[in-house]
């Protein structure tokens, strides 16, 4: 059984900085990918950076140069530093964790269909 728990949200004014935290148990391959992903009321779930075992790091081109991704192999614990943040940054954001068992892409997925290990979301909030 695969467990992803994530967490470091909250509310911080524009321009402010926090880091989000995201540690998976259960996965028995030493290759796989973790990812976060954010979610706003009415829109659809959409990838904000990913990162694999290999340490390849893919971002959505909105967060490029403000949010910076990392990963740790020995606990499998992954961190998003989010610096500058923006009102539009605000949702709830979701870790989520994928073993590797075959051909590997090019870089790590930030398609929400290429996930099926999910943690219950952490908030956050980012005011004027």
């Amino acid at each position: 059984q695969v467990r992803v728990v994530e967490s470091g949200g909250g509310s911080v004014q524009s321009g402010g900085s926090l880091r989000l935290s995201c540690v998976v148990s259960g996965l028995t391959y030493s290759t796989y990918s973790m990812a976060w992903f954010r979610q706003a009321p009415g829109n659809e779930r959409e990838g904000v950076a990913a990162v694999d075992s290999d340490g390849k790091i893919n971002y959505a081109d909105s967060v490029k140069g403000r949010f910076a991704i990392s990963l740790h192999n020995a606990t499998k614990k992954t961190y998003l530093q989010m610096e500058n943040l923006k009102p539009e940054d605000t949702g709830m954001y979701y870790c989520a964790a994928e073993p590797i068992g075959g051909l590997r892409p090019l870089n790590p997925y930030l398609l929400r269909n290429e996930y099926n290990n999910w943690g219950q979301g952490t908030q956050v909030s980012v005011s004027s």
